[in-house]
């Protein structure tokens, strides 16, 4: 079995308005990783990742930049727990 990783990110930037919480989701489904992704009321993009280590890696990797109208300068990384079934959008907080 592979090892897991859960890790909750915070995305700075041009990051909203842009379909960077939509592609997140799309990427996040491709790599086979489960959690959840919303916009923060202070501009920014938070999601909690879970699965496999080198697709959470793949995904930490994508968020540096995000879809192609995104802007990203900060990407925040730090360990979480939880269990999770699938990857939803969750509403703004």
């Amino acid at each position: 079995m592979s090892e897991t990783t859960c890790r909750r990110l915070r995305i700075h930037g041009v990051v909203q308005g842009v379909g960077f919480r939509y592609s997140l989701q799309r990427e996040a489904l491709r790599l086979g990783l489960a959690g959840w992704v919303r916009n923060r009321r202070d501009g920014t993009v938070e999601a909690v990742v879970a699965g496999e280590v080198a697709a959470v890696e793949q995904l930490l990797a994508w968020s540096r930049h995000g879809p192609p109208s995104a802007r990203v300068t900060k990407v925040e990384v730090a360990e979480e727990s939880g269990s999770f079934t699938d990857f939803e959008s969750r509403p703004t907080e």
